[in-house]
């Protein structure tokens, strides 16, 4: 009987149906953020549309003004650098491009970038909306004052949200008031 129990489990595992075998699926692309050198994000641009990888440069329109005339520019929102849209195992094509150091990321490995993030800016720039750098500000951050009736004191970013406040302090004294600011009037230290 012990003989034919084990007949019977062999006679099982070789009527098991093989695995089907793996599907090849091309991983998705992502968009990444490419850091270039400084000054060469148009040239990189210019490099990656002549090998077809797609790539996105945000540009803003800029009247500068000289003494002896007026000039309008198209300048790069985020200086140093440019999105590109690829899959991992192809971004050979991008870093070695000349000007391109590295892809954006964390602990050697590159992060991708929403791409509904990308996708709202691109609608936001076709739609015309008015956009210009500005330093990057987070809460707790120190911040100068530049305009306004506060021109020239010093404080700490607090929220951002519907305004600036920030806390400006007296050390002598050691008190502080919470003011709210415009955006544009506050650089970080």
């Amino acid at each position: 009987m012990t003989v034919e129990s084990r007949e019977s489990t062999v006679s099982l595992v070789s009527v098991a149906t093989p695995l089907p075998a793996p599907v090849s699926v091309a991983p998705e692309p992502f968009w990444y953020a490419t850091y270039v050198c400084t000054n060469h994000e148009k040239k990189v641009t210019t490099q990656l549309n002549k090998r077809q990888v797609a790539c996105f440069l945000p540009v803003y329109h800029s009247v500068r003004r000289w003494k002896d005339r007026r000039k309008e520019l198209d300048l790069v929102l985020f200086p140093g650098y440019v999105f590109v849209r690829i899959d991992l195992c192809d971004r050979l094509r991008v870093l070695e491009l000349p000007g391109v150091v590295r892809l954006v990321g964390c602990n050697g490995q590159p992060v991708p970038v929403p791409t509904q993030e990308i996708e709202a800016l691109k609608d936001g720039l076709v739609a015309g909306v008015r956009a210009e750098p500005h330093p990057y500000l987070k809460a707790g951050r120190q911040v100068y004052v530049k305009h306004g009736p506060l021109q020239g004191l010093k404080g700490t970013l607090i929220r951002r949200k519907d305004g600036f406040r920030i806390v400006l302090s007296l050390d002598l004294i050691m008190r502080s008031i919470a003011v709210e600011v415009d955006e544009g009037d506050v650089e970080p230290c």
